[in-house]
């Protein structure tokens, strides 16, 4: 397993990713979309999600496509992002087809950001605004950390952000994941500067510290939260080039939910709202349907934790801040 040549979700070819950002209110919102609609699927494990159009991603409903997928902060005021994004869509002629109508497919899952130290005063909703404007933005490279869906994000002790990670596995699949961390738990060990998701680094994409010493953990502490019920969750996309059905790609959403316990601990509980879509382009038929999806599985859990500790690690301060960043605290 190696990283695809941007070590981003738009190593998956016909992938775009666009952020838009809001620093007075500290928010923002993340798109990924495509030229064409793709096989969308979803696994929520959180006891606290906000989304939208997730029913409509189950392997027995009429709808088996997207044209993009929308992760944003705002707590259900930022759903309306994704209306930004199904306006500008349909304007361009895209959506599933219902008689001469056109119904873009636009399924989001929302972060709560709001009692992060930003100007929430606003007067009108401005997440369509910021919808609009991520679509726009979208292409094959984007800023991670203090980014789009990630602005305001917070985890346990520190900033969260937006990461993603890649990797090419055996078959010649591509597979990627992209990740706004504003979770609960917490993403290194302890007091120190060591990533849960260190085992799984590639490189230094995230400091190169290794694991950490032992004694750095004790496992009987208990974790009490440091957040309120529904001011939590990690809300992330994993995706291949793979032809996947979407039966498949949802076991592929469920088997990277693992990446989210590697890298946050705790993680997937009831004050989170844990969330992972799955996308696949269909661009590489599957040679062996069991060993690939085992393959796949893997790989996307194991591009989540990577993009979750990289989300953290890539975190820039900004004024008003209630939290520091990883690099402010542990010197990276």
């Amino acid at each position: 397993m190696r990283p695809g040549p941007r070590n981003l979700i738009t190593d998956v070819a016909g992938l775009k990713v666009g952020n838009a950002e809001d620093h007075r209110v500290k928010t923002g919102v993340t798109v990924l979309t495509a030229e064409r609609p793709f096989v969308a699927a979803v696994s929520v494990m959180g006891g606290a999600p906000g989304t939208r159009e997730t029913d409509l991603l189950a392997p027995d409903r009429l709808v088996q496509e997207a044209d993009a997928l929308v992760l944003s902060g705002g707590s259900a005021l930022g759903l309306d992002a994704a209306s930004g994004v199904a306006d500008a869509l349909r304007a361009a002629g895209r959506g599933f087809a219902v008689g001469d109508q056109r119904v873009p497919i636009v399924p989001a899952a929302i972060l709560f950001d709001l009692a992060n130290g930003g100007a929430k005063d606003w007067a009108e909703n401005p997440y369509r605004r910021l919808g609009a404007a991520a679509l726009a933005a979208a292409g094959e490279s984007f800023a991670l950390g203090t980014a789009g869906a990630g602005t305001g994000a917070t985890a346990r002790g520190l900033k969260g952000g937006l990461g993603s990670a890649s990797a090419v596995i055996g078959g010649g699949f591509t597979v990627g994941a992209l990740v706004a961390v504003n979770a609960l738990g917490a993403p290194v060990v302890g007091e120190g500067g060591h990533f849960w998701a260190a085992p799984w680094e590639i490189g230094a994409e995230f400091g190169g510290r290794g694991p950490a010493p032992a004694g750095a953990f004790a496992p009987e502490a208990e974790v009490l939260p440091q957040k309120q019920p529904g001011e939590a969750t990690t809300i992330a996309i994993v995706a291949t080039d793979a032809a996947l059905t979407q039966a498949q790609a949802t076991r592929m959403a469920v088997a990277a939910q693992d990446g989210i316990a590697r890298a946050l601990v705790p993680a997937h509980t009831l004050l989170d709202g844990d969330l992972v879509f799955a996308a696949a382009t269909g661009a590489r038929p599957l040679s062996d349907p069991l060993a690939d999806a085992f393959r796949l599985g893997h790989a996307a859990a194991a591009c989540l934790a990577r993009a979750i500790a990289r989300a953290v690690y890539e975190a820039r301060p900004a004024p008003g801040d209630p939290l520091p960043c990883w690099r402010d605290r542990f010197g990276g």
